[in-house]
């Protein structure tokens, strides 16, 4: 019988040199997981910066704590991508239905239930999706959204001004509040 020594020392080099690497990638997550910090630099960024706090902020916002719930917001999500909302909304109501504190479940199936034109449906959801996470702009944005389309422009620019005070370089944001501005304001003499 042969024993082979382990080379140890291989081993623990090799264990460090991970380690010491992996370390700021780390450190880089962790920042990237304080909600509050990241909401007040997007408040303040440009906005190049703004696109890149706005990618953080939703894949902090996307993860459940399940593996089983992220699959089920995805494939909502994906369903929704190619207009498929009946598999949408059956993906996302198993997802509220099975992880009911978990803000963006609620925020997609709005979504699904807004292009379906479940108007009033998408409305409650927004409303429990805005509960558990307030700072949610693309919620306040679809919130902004449903009043235009249920013909109330005046409550509708609010939400947009509430999206936009959260993240200012919000382009569909940008773009509603414009397409409001003279019709909520009035027109200048």
């Amino acid at each position: 019988m042969v024993i082979k020594h382990v080379n140890l020392k291989g081993i623990v080099t090799a264990i460090a040199v991970f380690v010491t690497l992996g370390t700021p990638v780390l450190a880089q997550d962790a920042d990237s997981s304080d909600e509050a910090a990241l909401l007040s630099a997007l408040a303040q960024a440009d906005l190049a910066e703004s696109k890149r706090l706005d990618r953080q902020l939703q894949a902090l916002w996307s993860i459940s704590g399940s593996a089983s719930m992220d699959l089920l917001l995805k494939r909502g999500r994906d369903a929704l991508e190619v207009k498929d909302t009946r598999a949408a909304i059956e993906h996302l109501t198993a997802l509220t239905d099975h992880a009911p504190d978990f803000a963006e479940g609620w925020h997609i199936r709005a979504s699904a239930f807004y292009e379906a034109e479940f108007f009033g449906m998408a409305l409650d959801d927004l409303s429990q999706a805005l509960s558990l996470n307030p700072n949610n702009y693309n919620a306040i944005f679809g919130l902004g959204a449903i009043l235009e389309t249920l013909g109330d422009p005046e409550r509708a620019y609010e939400a947009y001004e509430r999206a936009q005070a959260i993240h200012p370089h919000h382009e569909e944001v940008t773009k509603a509040l414009d397409r409001l501005k003279t019709e909520v304001e009035g027109k200048a003499l």
